[in-house]
Parts: C-alpha cells; structure tokens; sequence
C-alpha cells in the first residue's frame, strides 16, 4: 500500500504539519554523508511522544507499511536509506531531558549527544560517550547503533552506558523499562536487544543513561613512535602506569596527520612530531592534576627509556589539548576531502594490530600498486578506521567500484584474525551481505528468529542488517 494511503491516518495522530511530504524539506533526510545513497521516501512523520510513535507503529504495521527511523543523519552504513513506499520517522519532537539526578541522566531519543554533555557537566557530572559527530548525531541513533568513539576503553561502548530504555514496538506497544538499576536480574535483559538493532526490531524513544564522576584534572600528550608493535607496547605501558585514569590511546599514521595538514584549515601535528606513527593519549582522574602529570612523565620517561618512544609533546594548556584532538577528530573529514576512499570500520585483538597493519597494506598493494592507506582508531579496543584514498593513477570515479574486492579481503582478513568488519558503525545496508557472507550460522538463526517474533510483518527498517 502507498505511503499517501496512510498519510491521512498519521496526520490524525502527530498533527498534519509533522507528516512532511515536501520534497524540498524531504531532501536532508535522503542523502547519508558519504554520498553513496539517496533515499526516495515521500513521507516523514515526527511524533511527539512515545504514545504517538507507537501510534504510528500501528497504523504502518496494520498497512504494511515499512518504517525507517532518521535520527541526526550521520551513519556511515546506509542505515536510514529509504524506498518510495516506506516511511520515514524522526524524533527530533522528543528532546527533552526528563530527569537528572546523582548517577542517571533519563533523556529523550532525539536528544543531540552534545547536549546531553552539556546538561551532565552543568550538574557536576560526566557522560563519557564522544564522537566526532557529537554536535548533531542524536541519542536514539547512538544507541540504535551502539556507537563507540574515544573513550571506549575507559567507559565501554554506548550499551554500557545504558541502565533503562523505553522502546516504541511495531504492534504499537511501549516497552517502558527505564529503572535506573545496575542490579535487576528479572529475567532476559531485553533492552540489550534494540541497542544496535539499527531500528529494525523498533523505535527508542528515551534512555536512563549512566553518568560518572567528573574528572578533576586532564593530561594530554601527542606520542611519535615507529611502528605499530610500539604502539601496542606503550599502551600496555601505559595501562600499568596509569591504571583506570588512561581515558584514551588514540592511533593516528602519519599520512592521515599529513591529510589534516593539507585538507583542513589550521590543523598541523602539535610539535611538528616527525614520526611513522602519532598516538593521542589522556589521563584524566580525580585527584591532583600534578599528581596525574607526574605519573604520565613517569611513564613516558619508562618509554623513552626502553626504546619505544621517538617523540612526546605534552598539552601545558587548554588550547593545546583542543589543538592535539583537532588533529585527530579531523581525520575523517580530512580523508573525505581528499578525495574519493575505500573506507573500512574495522577491529582485531590490540595484540594483532601490527600483523594486521602489515597485511593489510599488501592487500591494498595487490589490489593497487600505488595504494597509500591511512590507518587510525582506539588502539585499546583494536578498532581501526582503515581507510584507502585512491592512488593517483586510477581513475576516481571508477575507484570505488573497482575497490569493491579489496574491501571484501580487508573485512575477510580483519575477521580472520578473530576480528570484525563492523567495530562501531553498524551493519545498515553496506554491510548486511558480508554479515550473511562472514557472520556465524547459528548467530545469524537466532537473528532472524528475534526478528520474526518481534517484527513479524517486516515493517521496521526494512532491507537492514539482515537479509531477507
């Protein structure tokens, strides 16, 4: 049935001026970032509640109409492409923050992650998660994801952050489960299942999020060091010296600095650090900042001592930490603005790095003589954002098709290794035939049993993480 059949029924229920069928103001919600896909939905519906979503979830699921969430648009696997006959839903009606107390911050899923920040740090508190599209991306969409970024070695990824979840289901039910309890073993964890089910089993609505102390004090420092074995070690390192206030052990080549240098506006390498490979790291606890400076020299004068470390620059200042993390946020749209990339979210054991490293860059030379990687990622969780800008002598517009094979060896060599394809940014549509190509049978089953059991007309994000 036609999304037009069933606009007049959801205009009953959000009100006619939040079911958008404009073209014009349609035309953001269609495009995904890296441009490889463009949606043709001819509907978006923006309840305002978590009553009025599952209203809608109804209505769609009565018609067999399919549903695509939208959150801040910033995926990276086509998670919110759409066809013409589906729908889309967004929940940037529903902001608001509803409690905040010592320990829980209970949020709305189209809250900006930067507010959420702000609201926790304006109460004395930390919420941990941070990405590079932290400005925009919203919570329904971090969590439907279950996003990582830069402090996963410290606080764990978007899950582990989670006490509670509301949750809008396709047969217009609300699971409403937002205790805040570290301890409540009623029974299955069910709001695991919706946090990085990509929308396709149904629509968070709010979140009871952990928050933890806010840190005292901040140590940053950019590392050089030769190799990525170095690497691996002075992580190690530097969890014995720094324990649980090792907030972030950032990998960064040095062709993908260079990138930051070229492509964007006044983001040189702090230092001027002449080294094959660049490590962000950061301490922060809650004692004395001198105390927390001493034990980072401390460690980095073990490295230096053992051979592992070339060069060090410590942030004395505010401007100097922002100007250490400005380097490595902007990779990736330094990767973007050089032109068009096979580029690869990818994860093995940290003690695999360098061997993975290693045969990567023979993968791409195969593939491409020519072929320049610029590897970076969180060394603490193995998770590499391997990305392969195309080599001056292939033609761009052909590169991205003709890279297609090498981008199915990288993700079968990250999985060979114990590894995935997919560390933080999701299956979507990019990816869900190398899940049915790589992922194990039995996993795969159970899915698909979740799947038909919750969502049994196929109506939620239709087409990702699994094939039909």
């Amino acid at each position: 049935m036609s999304t037009a059949t069933v606009h007049h029924e959801l205009a009953s229920i959000v009100g006619e001026r939040h079911c958008v069928a404009d073209a014009a103001l349609l035309e953001p919600y269609l495009e995904e970032p890296r441009g490889r896909y463009h949606g043709e939905s001819r509907l978006l519906v923006a309840p305002g509640s978590a009553g009025e979503t599952a209203a809608v979830l109804a209505c769609c699921n009565r018609r067999g109409v399919g549903v695509v969430p939208v959150g801040g648009r910033t995926g990276l696997c086509g998670g919110t492409h759409s066809q013409a006959n589906e729908i889309l839903l967004s929940l940037h009606r529903q902001r608001r923050v509803r409690d905040l107390n010592a320990g829980c911050l209970t949020a709305e899923a189209g809250c900006v992650l930067a507010t959420l920040q702000e609201r926790a740090d304006e109460a004395g508190y930390l919420f941990p998660l941070s990405l590079g599209s932290e400005g925009s991306c919203q919570l329904g969409g971090v969590l439907s994801t279950n996003a990582g970024g830069i402090h996963v070695l410290r606080y764990g990824m978007a899950r582990d952050m989670v006490l509670g979840l509301e949750v809008a289901l396709p047969d217009g039910r609300v699971l409403s489960d937002l205790k805040p309890l570290a301890k409540d073993n009623t029974g299955y964890d069910i709001k695991q299942l919706f946090i990085g089910a990509e929308g396709t089993l149904g629509v968070i609505t709010a979140a009871a999020l952990r928050l933890h102390p806010r840190p005292r004090a901040w140590i940053t420092a950019l590392l050089g060091v030769a190799d990525a074995d170095q690497a691996v070690a002075l992580f190690r390192g530097a969890q014995s010296a720094l324990g649980e206030d090792l907030n972030a052990f950032e990998l960064i080549s040095r062709g993908a600095a260079q990138l930051c240098g070229v492509h964007l506006d006044g983001v040189p390498i702090p230092g001027d650090i002449d080294a094959p490979w660049l490590l962000c790291v950061e301490a922060a606890g809650a004692g004395p900042e001198e105390l927390l400076a001493e034990r980072l020299a401390g460690f980095l004068e073990d490295a230096r001592e053992q051979g592992g470390l070339l060069d060090a620059v410590c942030a004395v200042s505010e401007a100097q930490r922002e100007a250490i993390w400005r380097l490595r946020h902007g990779v990736p749209e330094a990767v973007r603005r050089s032109g068009p990339a096979l580029r690869h979210d990818l994860a093995v054991p940290p003690e695999r790095i360098a061997d993975f490293i290693d045969s990567a860059l023979e993968v791409c030379r195969k593939h491409f003589a020519g072929a320049e990687p610029v590897p970076f990622g969180h060394v603490g969780d193995g998770n590499l954002h391997y990305s392969v800008p195309c080599p001056p002598d292939v033609d761009p517009d052909r590169f991205l098709e003709q890279g297609r094979p090498l981008s199915a060896e990288l993700r079968e060599l990250a999985w060979s290794m114990d590894g995935s394809f997919s560390a933080e940014h999701g299956v979507g549509l990019m990816l869900k035939d190398e899940l049915e190509r790589l992922g194990d049978p039995v996993k795969l089953e159970l899915m698909r049993a979740l799947k038909r059991a919750v969502d049994p007309r196929g109506i939620m994000n239709p087409g990702k993480v699994l094939s039909a």
